[in-house]
């Protein structure tokens, strides 16, 4: 495994944004992992975060891209910071946008979008911090498509859960990228997650012992999808 996967499933439990027991999803499945990106809560948090998606969309997709979609809420944030790292990073200005829950009918900003404004032609890619069955895509992808005429060239998010999708054969990420045509990819996935951290040490404690992996693995006999 690479050694920026190590570095950022680490990352992700000491800002306490991958945690393990019982979780019920945006799904209704009921899980024995989830990870949170509203954890990142901190100036450097943030800042790590930004540049592990910079590094990992930079690596997937390039610099041939204009805008970085993050659909509301946490993919606001997320959006954000990894403009700002791929500034810093690479020298290259990538416009960031936003959804809106509620469209806004005033001011000079109002309409359904924070952020830049998406333009025919824009090249896009979508960020998000993790797709469990596709379902946030459902709503995200027709609100891009109809602001303007642009090209989505790929997703990005933080964890590969690596289970079905809504229609309960292929996984959520090869499902949005035959449904949609566009590449979806992660930082890491759940199977180098339990690779790392199984029965292993990490900051004076086992994260995932025997019990939890046992969990892990029933869970996977249901939703899995490898």
């Amino acid at each position: 495994m690479e050694q920026y996967k190590k570095e950022f499933i680490e990352f992700m439990v000491d800002c306490e944004v991958l945690k393990f027991g019982d979780f019920t999803l945006k799904s209704g499945r009921k899980s024995p992992f989830f990870m949170n990106a509203g954890a990142y809560v901190t100036g450097s948090q943030l800042k790590g975060l930004g540049e592990y998606y910079a590094k990992a969309i930079h690596d997937n997709y390039g610099d041939d891209f204009d805008v970085l979609f993050g659909p509301a809420y946490k993919g606001i944030p997320i959006g954000v910071v990894t403009a700002i790292a791929y500034s810093e990073l690479y020298g290259k200005e990538i416009r960031y946008c936003s959804d809106r829950k509620e469209e806004k009918d005033h001011g000079a900003d109002k309409g359904s979008f924070l952020g830049s404004k998406l333009k025919d032609g824009d090249r896009v890619v979508m960020i998000e911090d993790v797709t469990t069955s596709g379902k946030s895509m459902e709503e995200t992808v027709p609100k891009v498509k109809g602001a303007a005429d642009v090209e989505i060239i790929g997703l990005m998010v933080s964890l590969n859960r690596m289970e079905v999708g809504l229609d309960g054969k292929k996984s959520a990420l090869d499902e949005i990228k035959e449904k949609y045509g566009f590449d979806a990819k992660a930082i890491v996935n759940m199977d180098e997650v339990v690779e790392h951290l199984y029965n292993k040490e990490y900051n004076g404690k086992v994260i995932i012992d025997d019990t939890l992996k046992a969990s892990i693995d029933e869970y996977y006999k249901q939703y899995g999808c490898k």
